[in-house]
């Protein structure tokens, strides 16, 4: 079963990027870039264009689907068939395959007749939650040792959950129907259609139909995620599923409101099928998981029960995010920006850019205090933590995390650009994966490969004014990497008891202290020197020099007197100028970029 389940989510993965292909496919128009099946105008390897390329690609990604499928319901046949949760929904997603292909082609031969490629859409969703439901129940058996016969829905919550699944279905398919009769393009403006209300034509009415179907499902969720706040509270994996399918949804229903009102950008037609097919994914784990929890409705209206304080649990959730950390992390957002556009960005721009940075690293931040929930209890300074003093469940701080990550990336990739958004994820991974789970805990050196996850925020700011990237911004990610060592063994030198405790292997817990504060001067000397060198490179101008050579002095000057070990309260003071260092290093370069 170790084994098993991971290929059952393999397949379910596959699956789900397959969907996602086939969503290019119709709103590229690219179903007939092979005209002919299964090749492609006569060969196997399609000519160079680019309908051509996607539709064969989606052909490819099905051919290596169906193998798949076929093997994990073997594997279920031989070793799991009394499992029915596992065994029958194989077997319901090896037929549709076989139904699935000769949609398919006949697809291709009737030259996407839009009903019928409405149909081949809603029998993958149907596989696809086929998959999903037999992965649940695999990893369900591996983690319980046993499975019901069936799922159990009962009470208001699962209903809920089950109409919203439904829902969801609708929402899609009838997506696939605006986009196969060129509905899409019928309705321009958001929410009104070409500027009116009521539609003057089939398709429009198409379009407005689908719409309204978006937004009564709309209430819905919120309804639904309500109640699971209400209800769900210690059930980790529902409330996560629940918060994550409306977040998605409404992120989902933003890029197509965006999609409709900026024209079409073939990068948000590809996130729109990517994140529909997401909603749908997110919603199926959802209905699995609560059938299998099949909770008693008085079990939740009793957790529904247990008093709130409102104020203290709004506090909390702000606590998660590390507002401190957030702060400096803008700033240095900010400076990249301003170094970018060598002027001041717009206040659009730089809204959502820093609002995108800021979920970003508010949700990286309240995974990690999530990650770590048990490290936290056994550190002073971190045992008053919302999730590791017991005000918060760890279920509602993952899912909040999540929340906040996943409307990070949508806002930037809406209102910034994809790039922005790209750098983003690609630091709240580098935080939560590489750091949080495996660094912190692995090896001494913890700090300083992970801190390249606090020196991306530069680069998402230059990247949102440019769209590109390019040597200025690498510069900035270079000075954050070498400034994070010092400033956090700083810490680490009055708080290595803490450490110790909690099993984390700082360095001053693994080396000891003295070799701690040579390392903090070496880093200090390297940090100040390439500070320095920004200006006759010709990436700075002369106020950024002179302001980073007396910053830097001072930091010098403060990490000397750690060097000679003159206690605690040096090193705390290092702490915190190094930290008004860095957010005046970058509002000099700021400053600097604007006067030059």
């Amino acid at each position: 079963m170790g084994r098993f389940r991971y290929l059952i989510l393999v397949t379910a993965i596959v699956t789900y990027l397959l969907i996602i292909i086939g969503g290019i496919v119709r709103v590229t128009g690219s179903g007939l870039g092979c005209p002919d099946w299964p090749t492609c105008f006569g060969s196997w390897i399609p000519p160079m264009r680019m309908d051509a390329i996607i539709e064969y690609t989606h052909r490819l990604v099905a051919a290596i689907t169906s193998p798949l499928i076929l093997v994990s319901f073997l594997v279920a046949w031989w070793r799991y068939r009394h499992q029915g949760l596992i065994s029958r929904p194989l077997l319901i997603a090896l037929v549709l395959l076989v139904v699935q292909a000769l949609l398919g082609g006949l697809v291709v031969i009737l030259e996407t007749p839009p009903n019928l490629v409405a149909v081949h859409l809603g029998v993958a969703l149907v596989i696809l939650a086929m998959l999903i439901t037999s992965t649940v129940a695999a990893f369900h058996l591996y983690e319980h040792g046993k499975l019901p016969e069936r799922l159990h829905f009962r009470g208001r919550f699962s209903r809920s959950v089950t109409g919203a699944l439904a829902g969801i279905f609708v929402v899609l398919v009838s997506g696939a129907l605006v986009a196969m009769t060129n509905a899409t393009y019928a309705c321009s403006g958001w929410p009104l259609c070409n500027g009116e209300l009521i539609p003057s034509h089939t398709l429009g009415w198409v379009h407005m139909g689908h719409r309204f179907v978006v937004a009564l499902i709309s209430v819905h969720l919120l309804m639904l995620l309500r109640r699971a706040w209400r209800t769900q509270r210690t059930q980790r994996g529902i409330l996560i599923a629940a918060t994550l399918t409306v977040v998605l949804y409404f992120s989902q229903a933003l890029v197509g409101a965006m999609k409709v009102s900026t024209q079409f950008p073939i990068p948000l037609l590809g996130l729109h099928v990517a994140s529909a097919a997401a909603v749908w994914a997110a919603a199926v784990v959802l209905w699995a998981l609560v059938g299998f929890a099949a909770r008693d409705p008085q079990d939740e209206e009793r957790e529904a029960a247990e008093p709130l304080d409102k104020r203290q649990f709004l506090q909390d959730l702000v606590s998660l995010t590390k507002p401190i950390i957030v702060a400096l992390l803008l700033v240095t957002t900010y400076g990249g920006m301003v170094m970018g556009a060598r002027t001041l960005p717009s206040l659009a721009l730089t809204f959502w850019t820093l609002l995108g940075g800021a979920l970003a690293a508010g949700g990286s931040g309240a995974i990690n205090q999530y990650i770590d929930r048990e490290t936290d209890q056994h550190m002073s300074r971190t045992a008053r933590r919302p999730i590791a003093a017991g005000r918060l469940t760890p279920a509602e701080g993952l899912a909040f995390g999540l929340s906040l990550l996943v409307l990070a990336f949508f806002l930037l990739a809406n209102f910034v650009n994809l790039l922005a958004a790209v750098l983003a994820l690609a630091g709240m991974l580098y935080y939560v994966v590489l750091y949080s789970m495996w660094l912190k805990h692995a090896t001494v050196q913890n700090i300083v490969i992970g801190g390249g996850a606090g020196a991306i925020p530069p680069m998402v700011g230059w990247a949102a004014v440019t769209g590109s990237l390019g040597w200025t911004p690498l510069f900035l990610f270079l000075i954050i990497f070498l400034w994070t060592p010092p400033h956090f063994w700083a810490l680490a030198l009055i708080k290595q008891n803490d450490y110790a405790r909690a099993g984390v292997p700082m360095l001053p817990v693994v080396r000891g202290e003295a070799e701690t504060r040579k390392q903090i001067w070496w880093y200090t000397l390297a940090l100040v020197a390439l500070t320095l060198a920004l200006t006759p490179l010709g990436l700075a101008g002369n106020l950024y020099l002179v302001s980073a050579a007396v910053l830097g002095a001072i930091l010098i000057w403060a990490a000397w007197q750690v060097l000679r070990g003159e206690g605690n309260k040096i090193s705390w003071r290092m702490y915190r100028y190094s930290s008004m260092y860095l957010a005046l290093l970058f509002l000099a370069l700021a400053l600097d970029a604007v006067l030059a």
